[in-house]
């Protein structure tokens, strides 16, 4: 029986890759000191694995940026519109890199970056790879050799991880009408081989392919695929032993598919998806061994050992010890780096977590116990294990009757608004006298070195309360005044009291806890640290009032009350496992429901509850949809259902494929949506279109995860495309989403002229 590790998390214990990328890009470090932090964290995550005797340690899992990115680079998937970026005399290849990820405005050059959108069911964000029928392919980097020279450096033997074929190919969009994108794989197999071929010069044994799309509903055309793709892999290779990884969902009507292929090993997550074991042990041929993705690579709970070891053994029973290898669900990049850093946590609940570190353990523990380990440490950690499970099912701390008896009392007509939209726009026009193509923003403002340092001096005790909340007015007042200066007509305060748009709710709802460490990469250096839902949610106290009174007080334009919506505070939260996720919703939609109409009563008469995580928390599975919409969709019109017709409603939505679930969408009946349209050229809208969606729609007009300042003109037309397709009367105007991570300097280019396009745009249309 052997152990390995899918991935492991590439941030750094403390951040430290999000903070050298960020100083290179601003040009506080040059290059050569940026891939020293790289190359410290393989090493450090390497010896990790390592010293806890990890069998097969991954390599090609680290990333500047993204993983999928990384792949585009190697076989040469750079559009066109990058190759004078890659001319320039003093970039290197990470520059060209960081520009198709982050758009490029220098040297006289102005080019928009690659589309991004959510990884599967997760709120980790991957860069789109674009196709063009009869793209040609060739390998472009060298990173995935110079990462397995650099782990045969430190000692180890390691496993490449790459994207598999067919699954690049499927994460990708064509840009243009005529072809498959599956048709190119006969011109990207070549550059495959070749880096196989290059691996196994350099002594490489094994090979992880991680094809995530064999737990999705994929087309009879990707089967063959799979199976031409693999076929010739294996031919051109038969010495080297592959890995197909498996991940985030079953096998099912996948499953002779992949256990047809010529492989070595297939990787199962039974996290996700325990039930689908049987069948896959009863299917698979003598020739395949299976790694058993057992310890949770998605959340933070400890593995319940006893449960796992009743895994293992049935499959050791059926195919044999030497054929059984025991893995996390998937790559441990969605977890914390090592729990060991969080020292103030409530010890009771401290000891039902495990992090990525701690999750390395725990695979080899499993090893161990599965084998009759005679190691008493070992046997020691069975029985701690043990103990900490039974803690958490007893615990005082996690159930509270009030809560329980609230969430099942709701009725339907909770989740109903008094009146439809047609007579509540009414009644907000009388009341809100907004222009036509209003402009807002999607909340928050750059969140500056200062005003960090003031949250930060605040907890350490050096701010007092008093003097912390001066500075936040002042910050928040100077906001105002100069929305209003540029003539933006919803305004918003800032959100400068708040450091994440999870954790603030988090940290004042009842259920919650915190870590000081535990973060996760969203995307690129942008890393968040969930909260951890242990326990039943409820709001002993208003959130946000205090702030969005205070805010209101000082204009006389409407300010937005900002909140999140139940379902991304689910998503984007570390969630409790011993209860359905839509009882754990429901919950959470009652607290900001109290908050919805705390604000009505407080004056706010434009409360937005952004909902970002709606797309990414459909199951992956079309069969499963509907229970998750049901339950989703409630969940939000709960939130939002508690307040008057003349209070309008806005939500916002991340990156997100609305074709499937427009209905769903339509039938949270907000008011306004806004949502992220700017990288996609105002493609996001033609759903909305097609649907003939009913409310009012706010498409981004520019790109915030990008530090490129749009021309006026370039928002103009992309307003033109808006209104090619939605009625002017329903559209608002704004940023693709929230401006916390970017600098004021591009934030106030960006915003005057993107209210001068809205200005000009109302202008055009009213002659």
């Amino acid at each position: 029986m052997q152990t390995h590790i899918l991935g492991y998390p590439r941030i750094g214990s403390k951040r430290e890759l999000k903070k050298a990328c960020e100083q290179y890009w601003s040009g506080k470090i040059v290059l050569e000191e940026l891939l020293t932090v790289g190359r410290n964290i393989c090493n450090q995550n390497w010896n990790i694995q390592k010293e806890a005797g990890i069998d097969f340690i991954p390599c090609n899992d680290f990333s500047y940026y993204d993983q999928v990115l990384d792949m585009s680079l190697i076989v040469g998937a750079i559009p066109t519109r990058y190759h004078e970026v890659a001319l320039k005399r003093n970039n290197s290849e990470l520059d060209l890199y960081f520009a198709m990820a982050r758009g490029y405005q220098k040297d006289g050059l102005d080019i928009t970056a690659m589309e991004m959108t959510k990884w599967f069911d997760t709120n980790y964000h991957y860069i789109v790879p674009e196709f063009y029928k009869n793209q040609q392919f060739k390998l472009t980097s060298s990173k995935i050799f110079n990462e397995f020279a650099g782990a045969k450096q430190a000692g180890i033997n390691a496993k490449p991880v790459i994207i598999g074929l067919v699954s690049y190919l499927l994460l990708g969009k064509e840009k243009e009408e005529g072809f498959d994108k599956l048709d190119l794989a006969k011109n990207i197999l070549p550059v495959y081989i070749e880096i196989l071929s290059k691996l196994q010069e350099q002594g490489a044994e094994w090979i992880q392919f991680d094809e995530p799309f064999l737990s999705l509903d994929i087309t009879e055309k990707a089967k063959e695929t799979y199976t031409a793709v693999y076929s010739e892999l294996r031919k051109q290779f038969p010495s080297l032993k592959f890995i197909v990884a498996t991940y985030f969902d079953g096998l099912k009507d996948n499953l002779s598919l992949a256990v047809s292929l010529p492989v070595h090993v297939l990787h199962i997550d039974l996290v996700r998806n325990p039930e689908q074991l049987e069948e896959v042990i009863n299917s698979i041929p003598e020739s395949l061994s299976l790694s058993l993705g057992l310890v949770d690579g998605r959340n933070i709970w400890k593995n319940d050992y006893e449960n796992s070891l009743a895994f293992i053994n049935k499959t050791v029973e059926k195919l044999g010890s030497e054929r059984v290898l025991i893995a996390p669900s998937c790559s441990l990049l969605h977890s914390p780096c090592d729990l060991d850093f969080e020292t103030s946590l409530n010890p009771e609940i401290k000891d039902w977590l495990a992090f990525a570190k701690q999750k390395v353990k725990e695979v080899v523990n499993l090893k161990e116990l599965a084998s009759g380990t005679e190691n008493q440490d070992i046997i020691n950690d069975f029985e701690e294990n043990k103990k900490a499970v039974l803690s958490r099912k007893t615990s005082s701390l996690i159930h509270n009757n009030i809560v329980k008896q609230r969430a099942e009392a709701v009725t339907e007509e909770d989740s109903q608004r008094k009146n439809s939209f047609q007579i509540r726009r009414e009644e907000q026009q009388k009341a809100l006298q907004l222009p036509l193509f209003p402009t807002t923003t999607i909340g928050s403002f750059p969140q500056t070195a200062e005003v960090r340092s003031w949250r930060a001096k605040f907890k350490k005790g050096e701010l007092t309360a008093e003097q912390y909340d001066t500075l936040l007015k002042e910050e928040t007042q100077r906001t105002i005044r100069w929305q209003e200066e540029i003539g933006i007509d919803v305004l918003v305060h800032g959100e400068f009291e708040r450091n994440d748009m999870v954790e603030y709710f988090g940290e004042q709802l009842e259920g919650f806890v915190f870590t000081k460490n535990g973060w996760v990469q969203s995307y690129g250096s942008r890393c968040v640290k969930p909260p951890i839902i242990f326990g039943d949610v409820s709001r002993p106290a208003p959130m946000t009032v205090y702030w969005s009174q205070y805010a209101q007080s000082q204009t006389n334009q409407w300010v937005k009350g900002m909140l999140t919506g139940p379902v991304t505070i689910l998503q984007w939260s570390f969630v409790r496992d011993d209860q359905p996720r839509s009882e754990t919703c429901k919950q959470i939609a009652l607290a900001i429901r109290d908050e919805v109409v705390d604000l009505e009563k407080a004056g706010i008469r434009i409360i937005q509850i952004d909902e970002p995580a709606i797309r990414e928390g459909l199951p992956l599975r079309k069969t499963e949809w509907q229970n998750y919409l049901k339950w989703a969709v409630e969940a939000f019109r709960i939130s939002a259902s508690g307040v008057d017709d003349a209070t309008q409603i806005h939500t916002h939505m991340c990156y997100s494929e609305f074709n499937d679930i427009i209905k769903n969408i339509a039938d949270m009946d907000a008011d306004v949506i806004t949502i992220e349209c700017s990288r996609s050229q105002m493609e996001l809208l033609n759903a909305f279109a097609d649907f003939k969606y009913p409310n009012e729609i706010g498409p981004g007009v520019y790109d915030i995860h990008s530090p490129r300042v749009p021309s006026k003109e370039e928002m103009i037309e992309l307003l033109k495309k808006a209104q090619d397709v939605i009625p002017a009367h329903q559209l608002w105007v704004n940023p693709d989403c929230g401006l916390k991570t970017r600098h004021w300097e591009e934030t106030e280019k960006a915003l005057i002229a993107m209210v001068a396009a809205a200005k000009e745009a109302a202008v055009e249309y009213s002659i």
